[in-house]
């Protein structure tokens, strides 16, 4: 069992964490005002799906491998900061063209694919767990269950807070139905996500981040 002081901390760091408006949470509440609420749920699902994917990488001490190999950082980076830029081109290249609501289930499917796709393919997610993780666990116990718990505790903190953002995301999407709105936000998201991508691309090679 975890020190309940420690467990405390590491609520409160997560907490605290969760609270700022990432551009994880950001992408959640885009989701929800352009797909629709429940594509924000969705959304929301895929990057705690993602979340966990990296806990348990972190657990099975894949992250340490990773962190001796830093071409693999610049590959996940840049396919991240690729995928990104693809995301904002298809909001540019079908902005307006369909109803707020229109298909709800491949909606749904679509925001889900794609906020998984986002978390797994930011390596900062993993460089955080590993670096958040060490001060919590006490490795003279089982390693397995502690980081089960740490994951739980993050991940609901991370819904409770995604929550919030899928509420404000949903309460945009009624104006969806307006043609006009839609194509001035859509557009927007676009622009968003093609200024985010270019922004990844240049730190990477500024950092030296080309492979090779």
């Amino acid at each position: 069992m975890i020190d309940p002081a420690k467990l405390a901390a590491f609520t409160l760091v997560t907490g605290l964490v969760s609270l700022m408006p990432g551009p994880q949470m950001v992408f959640v509440m885009t989701q929800a005002a352009w797909r629709g609420p429940r594509a924000g749920v969705a959304a929301l699902a895929g990057l705690q799906l993602g979340n966990a994917t990296w806990f348990v990488m972190a657990g099975l001490g894949l992250g340490t491998l990773a962190l001796t190999w830093p071409a693999a950082f610049a590959v996940l980076t840049a396919a991240g900061a690729l995928y990104l830029a693809w995301l904002g081109l298809q909001a540019w290249r079908h902005a307006g063209a369909q109803p707020a609501n229109d298909a709800p289930r491949r909606a749904t499917g679509h925001a889900l694919r794609d906020s998984l796709a986002v978390s797994l393919s930011n390596p900062k997610s993993l460089v955080y767990v590993l670096a958040l993780l060490p001060p919590f666990v006490d490795p003279k116990l089982p390693v397995a269950p502690q980081l089960a718990l740490l994951a739980a505790i993050a991940i609901a903190l991370d819904l409770t807070v995604g929550a919030v953002y899928v509420a404000a995301g949903g309460g945009l999407s009624a104006a969806m139905s307006r043609a006009s709105v839609r194509l001035w936000f859509e557009r927007t998201i676009g622009t968003v996500f093609l200024v985010l991508a270019a922004a990844i691309l240049v730190d990477l090679a500024r950092r030296g981040g080309a492979i090779g």
